[in-house]
C-alpha cells in the first residue's frame, strides 16, 4: 500500500439489542455513560463521572449493570491494579420498536429511549440557538434542520431511511478529524406521521 493511502476504517460495531439489554440501557445515566463512552473512547469511572457531573460510585454501578449485558467491556490494554477502564461494546445500536411488543416492559424501555432521543434532539437545538452567535457563518449556514412532506406506504419509508443511512454511514466514514476545520457533530433522522389538521 502506499504510503498516501488509507486503510479502509473498520465497518462500525453494531448490536441489535434485545429485551435484557433495552431494560438495563432505559436509564439516564447509563444512555449518557454508553454515549460518552462512544464518542471520546475508552475513560475511567471516575473520567466519566468528571465528564457528566456525577459521583463516581454512581458511574461505577452504572457501567457494571452495562456490563452486565454486553454494552460496554472493561479495555484490556488499558488501566492496572484497582482502576478500570472501560469501553462501549459497539459503535450502534440497533432496534425495530415492535421487537419487544411481546413485552410490557421491554416496550415501555424502547420507548422512553425514543423519548429521551428527542428530548436531546431539543436540547441540543436550545443550546445552538443559545450560542449561534458564537460561531462562524459557514457553520451557521451548515447547521439546522428542515423537513419535508410526503406520502408514502410504510415498506417506502423504510427505504428512504435505508438509504439516507448508508449516505450519513458513508460521511461518517470518510471524515478526517485532522481537518483543521473539522468539528463534532450529531446528526438526527427522524420521520414521523403528519400532525393531524395538516392533510
Amino acid at each position: 500500500m502506499a504510503d498516501d493511502e488509507e486503510a479502509p476504517r473498520p465497518a462500525p460495531r453494531e448490536v441489535r439489542i434485545d429485551k435484557r439489554q433495552v431494560r438495563v440501557l432505559a436509564h439516564p445515566l447509563r444512555m449518557r455513560l454508553l454515549g460518552a463512552l462512544r464518542v471520546n473512547g475508552p475513560a475511567t469511572a471516575t473520567t466519566l463521572a468528571e465528564l457528566l457531573g456525577t459521583n463516581t460510585g454512581a458511574t461505577s454501578y452504572h457501567l457494571r449493570q452495562l456490563a452486565d449485558v454486553g454494552l460496554v467491556v472493561e479495555d484490556p490494554d488499558r488501566g492496572s491494579g484497582r482502576q478500570r477502564w472501560w469501553q462501549a461494546a459497539h459503535d450502534v445500536t440497533n432496534w425495530e420498536p415492535t421487537d419487544f411488543d411481546d413485552d410490557p416492559d421491554a416496550r415501555a424501555a424502547i420507548e422512553w429511549i425514543q423519548g429521551d432521543q428527542v428530548r436531546l434532539l431539543a436540547e441540543s437545538a436550545e443550546s445552538w440557538f443559545a450560542r449561534q452567535h458564537e460561531w462562524s457563518p459557514a457553520w451557521r449556514d451548515a447547521f439546522g434542520m428542515g423537513d419535508i412532506f410526503m406520502t408514502v406506504p410504510p415498506e417506502r419509508l423504510k427505504e428512504l431511511q435505508a438509504e439516507v443511512w448508508q449516505v450519513l454511514e458513508r460521511y461518517h466514514r470518510e471524515a478526517d478529524p485532522a481537518d483543521p476545520q473539522a468539528r463534532p457533530v450529531q446528526v438526527f433522522l427522524a420521520a414521523y406521521p403528519l400532525r393531524e389538521g395538516l392533510r
